[in-house]
């Protein structure tokens, strides 16, 4: 499967508050892109919801917070990828993304995690980047499979469940 290019647009908090409100019009002009129903779903909308009140609770952290539209090949959002926060006192962050269904096994998954550890590496205080994923995620499993992370534990989440904790050095990015 060849790496397909995408390029990130950010979802800022005024989008992110758009989205929650199920304005998806709004959501897209905030975000200089058109959204598809993705954005909508009920799971998303949590992570609007999440991302904002912990922006709320302390605004240094938004750029690490605000999630990005993966747009594919077309201009077509296919997807959102990002950080579940800032860098914690090791200098591990945690990445996330998720591709839209139409759009899946296509490389964008690929291309999202290869931008994010990009975007990692440039931190000067990001060391490790952490990646948890449901052990029944068999396509996220093999996404992360090539880029070097390794199993360093496991986990119960209440919102996701069990997840298996994936860890790489930035330096081997």
């Amino acid at each position: 499967m060849t790496l397909r290019k995408s390029h990130f647009v950010e979802l800022a908090g005024a989008a992110m508050s758009a989205l929650v409100e199920g304005d998806l019009a709004e959501a897209g002009r905030l975000a200089g892109v058109p959204l598809t129903e993705y954005f909508l779903t009920d799971r998303a909308r949590w992570l609007w919801r999440h991302r904002l009140d912990r922006i709320a609770a302390d605004p240094h952290n938004a750029r690490w917070l605000a999630r990005q539209a993966v747009v594919g090949d077309e201009g077509v959002v296919v997807g959102h990828a990002g950080f579940h926060g800032p860098p914690d006192e090791s200098g591990t962050v945690e990445i996330g993304y998720s591709v839209d269904p139409a759009f899946r096994r296509r490389g964008y998954a690929r291309a999202a995690l290869t931008e994010l550890l990009r975007r990692a590496a440039a931190e000067t205080g990001v060391h490790t980047v952490r990646a948890t994923i449901s052990p029944d995620n068999v396509a996220s499993l093999a996404t992360i499979a090539g880029f070097g992370f390794v199993q360093v534990g496991a986990h119960w989440d209440d919102e996701d469940g069990h997840g298996l904790v994936f860890e790489k050095p930035v330096s081997a990015t």
